[in-house]
């Protein structure tokens, strides 16, 4: 059930001979095979039989006792990985060719789920509804359950979906009559599918912004390594996306050990980089999830029979790192330096022989510990590492060999500072690496101990340097911030208009706001020379301060051409009761339905008299769409007066052309409305008598409704003339 090797469609390349030996696969607990059955059977049930079927309560009743014999121990939730054909459980990726469980994950395929989560305490009504709602096809649905994640969060505390969007990448076709693919290209096929199926898991998007996504679905480089990497590096760890990311990384190590031509050359290559790009701690990450230990030694020789000798030394280094323990240090050290010895010729682009014979034997027996001091093993790995073989320039300090770490901490340490500390902090930043100054400094025994390397990052404007790059540390620059303060604000605003990037912009937004109201003046300062689309983020950031910044009005943005703009300054000038009778009539005079919008939301409440009258204008004209005519019906009949009443009558009666009678006018939103204001307030008024009695008679069913409501009965279908 269990064997990632059955993964390739028949479209894969041939896997060995039967007489090749096959290394000892991971497998599913029974408990766990035994849920997922149980869970696939139950939703087949849910969609043949109906709500009250006994069948159907004993079937969730079986996966609720399921699931509740997983939660004993100390086990807080259960993640399940979903790919088209499959699932991820506990890092094992489940049999494709086992139909039950195909079935159960093409189903939540079908969702857009790309994983889901059980937490404990779940119970067996929340279990229940989930289940119905994942039985319903997606077709008849509304919106599939991982396009609705927001309205479905709501409503189970203890069953989460994941979604996965499918309009971020397309997956690569040969141009017909075209030239075969270079080894980067990827030709279509099955090492093309596991690819892009990583990709996607990777780039799994949370925003509700529908321009980003548009945004990021028409970006190139969606499918490189880097970006692959960096989507995994910066996602917050959650076990659900873990295991969707790892059961496709067992099947791409399955593929590189059989896999032949530019396709499997294209996907080596990409792995490599992959690999090289991720960084240490989220690399160790996956591999703890990959399984037990001889599914992770299994993966290691996989996929080193196709990647670089470089990326080879990254995983057994993580791997090693997720034992527990290590291979040798030495044996690390060797082939670190293999991999950089100059009769290389440049980097392999796949690994040599004797490389792969090493790895074997390395992954047999990995358990006895490093029996160097530990400073001697740190003397080693300085002298092997390839930084060490290339000479530094000649430099004004005595040269040294101790690490630049290390010698900024001796220094805070003894509080001693000189020319060779400048420059093994000037080697750090150089380097890329200010952020060890920095902890350093924030683990300074004292503040005074800290304040010299605290000042070298200060001088060197170290923080200007970040905000420069091409893509910004947002952690980082959010430490800089919380100990420079203040003054940074104009800084990062400066820095955050560079990025077109709405979702940017948005985390330099949310290292202002950690710095409390304060920042409210700066802003308010930048809005007037700012382009519309700044202005109007910076008036919603000004809305999320709990004080305007002294002596600021946003009534002059109510005049600008950016109708988005004109509505987050209506927002903000509601805030003030003094000016809310103003500002509700200057939203509803508005052009803009948006602009419109907000000021009915606030009139709901409480609406000037000439609000009223200017909405009565409105909705005459047609100048408002349906929703906004619906929305000011409700809000004029806070008024009960005659004249208001006489007004509604004018939407919902008009005059037949022969013979010439009264007729109600046809069945609308706003003539719904007016019906129910009318049917409300005004039932037993001789005016509206007409309109009640042509209500009654109505053919329409929810017509009737409205007035049969109205007279408090629970009849909509009675006839009012039988009463």
């Amino acid at each position: 059930m269990t064997n990632p090797s059955q993964a390739a469609p028949p479209s894969a390349p041939a896997a060995p001979s039967a007489s090749t030996p096959r290394p000892a696969v991971a497998t599913l607990s029974r408990e766990l095979a035994d849920f997922l059955v149980e869970l696939s059977i139950t939703l087949n049930k849910h969609a043949i039989y109906p709500e009250s079927h006994p069948l159907l309560h004993g079937a969730v009743d079986g996966v609720a006792n399921r699931l509740g014999t997983l939660f004993v121990g100390e086990r807080e939730s259960l993640s399940i990985g979903v790919a088209r054909r499959q699932l991820i459980i506990e890092g094992v990726a489940t049999d494709p060719l086992n139909a039950v469980l195909k079935e159960l994950a093409q189903r939540l395929h079908n969702h857009h789920v790309g994983a889901v989560k059980f937490v404990r305490g779940i119970g067996r009504d929340e279990l229940g509804n989930a289940l119905a709602a994942l039985a319903i096809d997606p077709v008849r649905s509304e919106k599939p359950i991982g396009l609705d994640i927001e309205r479905v969060g709501e409503l189970w505390q203890h069953v989460r979906f994941f979604p996965l969007t499918y309009d971020r990448l397309q997956l690569i076709e040969d141009e017909p009559g075209g030239e075969p693919p270079s080894a980067d290209q990827m030709a279509s096929g099955r090492a093309t599918q596991l690819w892009i199926g990583l990709a996607r898991a990777a780039l799994v998007s949370d925003t509700s912004n529908p321009a980003a996504s548009r945004d990021e679905a028409d970006d190139s480089t969606a499918l490189e390594p880097a970006t692959v990497a960096r989507a995994i590096d910066e996602h917050q760890r959650e076990e659900a996306y873990d295991q969707v990311i790892v059961g496709y990384l067992l099947q791409i190590g399955e593929e590189l050990k059989t896999a032949e031509g530019p396709e499997a050359a294209g996907l080596q290559k990409r792995v490599s980089r992959l690999v090289g790009s991720l960084k240490e701690s989220t690399l160790e990450r996956l591999l703890e999830m990959g399984g037990d230990k001889g599914q992770r030694r299994r993966f290691l020789l996989d996929a080193s029979q196709g990647i670089t000798v470089e990326a080879v030394i990254d995983l057994v280094k993580a791997a090693s790192a997720a034992e527990g323990q290590t291979v040798s240090h030495s044996m690390l050290r060797m082939l670190s330096k293999l991999a950089h010895h100059p009769s290389s010729g440049g980097p392999r682009a796949k690994t040599d022989p004797s490389i792969r014979d090493v790895m074997r034997r390395l992954v047999d027996d990995w358990t006895l510990d490093d029996p160097n001091p530990e400073a001697y093993r740190q003397v080693l790995e300085s002298m092997s590492s390839s930084r060490s073989s290339a000479p530094k320039p000649s430099r004004t300090a005595v040269p040294t060999e101790i690490e630049p770490e290390r010698m900024v901490q001796i220094a805070i340490e003894v509080g001693g500072m000189g020319p060779q500390v400048r420059e093994a902090m000037l080697d750090l930043c150089k380097a890329g690496r200010a952020e060890i100054l920095l902890d350093l400094v924030e683990r300074a025994p004292s503040e005074e101990a800290g304040a010299p390397v605290w000042e070298f990052l200060q001088g060197e404007r170290i923080l200007e340097t970040l905000l420069q790059q091409q893509r910004v540390d947002m952690p980082l620059v959010a430490r800089f911030v919380r100990r420079m303060g203040i003054g940074t604000v104009p800084t990062l605003l400066s820095a955050s208009a560079v990025f077109d990037d709405a979702k940017t912009r948005a985390q330099f937004y949310d290292i202002l706001q950690s710095l409390g109201d304060d920042v409210g003046a700066t802003m308010a300062e930048r809005i007037p020379e700012s382009p519309p689309m700044i202005q109007r983020e910076l008036l919603a950031q000004l809305g999320r301060l709990g004080a305007l910044p002294a002596g600021f009005s946003a009534r002059s943005y109510l005049e600008s051409e950016e109708a988005l703009v004109r509505r987050e300054a209506v927002r903000l000038l509601l805030r003030n009761a003094a000016e809310r009778d103003e500002t509700i009539m200057s939203a509803l005079s508005d052009p803009d339905d948006r602009v419109v919008f907000a000021g009915l939301t606030i009139a709901q409440d409480k609406c000037p008299p000439a609000g009223i009258e200017l909405i009565r204008q409105r909705v005459d004209r047609g100048e408002l769409d349906s929703q906004l005519r619906t929305l000011g019906i409700r809000i004029v009949a806070q008024q009960r007066t005659p004249s208001t009443l006489a007004w509604l009558l004018t939407l919902l009666v008009t005059e037949a052309h022969w013979p010439r009678k009264p007729k109600l006018r046809a069945s609308t939103p706003e003539m719904l409305a007016a019906l129910t204001v009318v049917a409300t307030y005004w039932l037993d008024d001789p005016a509206a008598e007409t309109v009640v009695r042509l209500a009654g008679q109505s053919r329409d069913p929810e017509v009737r409704a409205k007035v049969a409501r109205g007279r408090g009965t629970t009849t909509p279908g009675k006839d009012s003339r039988n009463e």
